[in-house]
């Protein structure tokens, strides 16, 4: 494998043109090449992931399985696969095990749109560093999620558990109020790049990455992803305290190590979105890529990418390490009447800029008013809240509860047969 240079360096980005014309061998290996990225990703995460909320938590984490515990990862895969594969009797058995494959092969597909970096040669062969694209790259992963959801739903379902089926709800609502946030923010991108190709929204950072010119975009996906991933402080399909473990109650062996791998491909998927949407993708940052003047040339780019990526995952990490989890009220609250308002009012700035500037107008003051008319309607939509919550009368004290059956709620009841043995 060799490098681009020379004039081919000037065509280093790659375009839609590009795309479709590898052999077949070298297809095939940038699909293993992808599989085993993730594979490894993922061991490595859950090892770096231990070893980091260890320290925060004054432990010393995993130490034992190889050097300093880099294969605990991997014994813990072996021992997951190993174990008893217990299936209670009443389950739906196809759903049952059809259902954890339904929630990983969408995470596996939604990386292949992803770029890794310009194009470079591979055995003389000139090709993008990326499996493939298309020009609604970015709704193939949309739809590859809302594919994840299917699978959580069924597992619940297939369980016949109280429990299971809560965390399926749960798991489905959470991730609809959250996926939709997630699609507006990425319409300013859209609106900014002129297009939903994945490798032409990178070339189109070549200059100013969008984590600057549409940090508010940034910042609501920074908050969905957490949603979508499901992960504290998010992580309510999975509440122990209430529903002991969600959808993934009934499970065990190879099929819980299926939902447990979906989990962490899924949030090496996501931070490796925002990396391609928001931070040049895999160009170098501003003082290397301005000093170096191959930095974005042959197989460097895919350091940077790493380098990225893995820094989204250690927020990740830092972030399970710190919040506690929220109530489930105030998870749908933050989705339904803070986040989506706010991409669409977001869009409708975006857009007016964006028109404004097309038309030959100056966009500084544009943007200036702008800004203060939305700080406006924050602060004011801040004091409406702090004294509306001010006026709420307190529950009085010695007040009867009515138990929700009696209110008309439909509650699973929680002494329902349920029976386990080997299938």
């Amino acid at each position: 494998m060799g490098e681009l240079t020379g004039g081919a360096a000037l065509a280093a980005d790659p375009t839609l043109n590009d795309f479709g014309k590898d052999p077949w061998w070298l297809v095939g290996g940038k699909a293993v090449a992808v599989f085993a990225l993730l594979l490894l990703t993922v061991l490595l995460t859950m090892w770096v992931e231990r070893r980091v909320i260890g320290r925060m938590q004054l432990r010393v984490g995993p130490n034992r399985a190889g050097p300093f515990g880099l294969l605990q990862g991997l014994a813990d895969a072996l021992k997951l696969a190993l174990k008893e594969d217990i299936v209670p009797r009443r389950v739906d058995r196809v759903v049952f095990v059809l259902a954890p494959v339904i929630v990983t092969a969408p995470a596996f597909v939604a990386f292949s749109v992803i770029p890794l970096g310009p194009m470079v040669s591979v055995f003389g062969h000139r090709t993008p560093l990326q499996l493939t694209d298309l020009p609604v790259a970015v709704l193939l992963v949309l739809a590859t999620a809302s594919l994840g959801v299917y699978g959580g739903v069924l597992m619940g379902w297939s369980s016949m558990s109280p429990y299971a089926l809560l965390g399926g709800l749960r798991s489905t609502a959470q991730v609809i109020s959250y996926e939709i946030a997630m699609a507006l923010s990425f319409v300013a991108v859209f609106l900014f790049a002129g297009t939903m190709s994945t490798s032409e929204i990178v070339a189109a950072q070549s200059g100013t990455w969008y984590v600057v010119l549409l940090f508010p975009s940034f910042a609501v996906y920074v908050i969905t992803m957490m949603g979508e991933s499901g992960r504290i402080p998010f992580d309510l399909p999975e509440g122990e305290g209430e529903i002991v473990g969600g959808v993934h109650t009934e499970y065990s062996s190879l099929k819980f190590a299926m939902f447990f791998l979906a989990e962490y491909v899924n949030l090496t998927t996501l931070s490796a979105l925002c990396t391609t949407l928001f931070l040049g993708g895999w160009r170098a940052p501003a003082p290397i890529s301005t000093l170096w003047e191959g930095a974005n040339q042959g197989w460097w780019p895919l350091l940077w990418f790493l380098v990225k990526v893995w820094g989204f995952i250690f927020f990740f990490i830092w972030l399970r390490g710190t919040l506690p989890r929220v109530r489930y009220d105030q998870l749908m609250k933050l989705g339904w009447k803070v986040l989506m308002p706010f991409s669409l009012g977001w869009i409708l700035v975006v857009a007016t800029i964006r028109a404004f500037r097309n038309e030959g107008y100056d966009t500084g003051r544009i943007m200036l008013i702008t800004a203060f008319a939305a700080g406006a309607v924050l602060v004011v939509t801040f004091v409406w809240e702090v004294l509306r919550g001010r006026k709420e009368p307190p529950a009085r004290a010695g007040a009867e509860l009515v138990p929700p059956a009696a209110a008309g709620f439909p509650v699973p009841p929680l002494d329902a047969p349920h029976y386990h043995g080997r299938g």
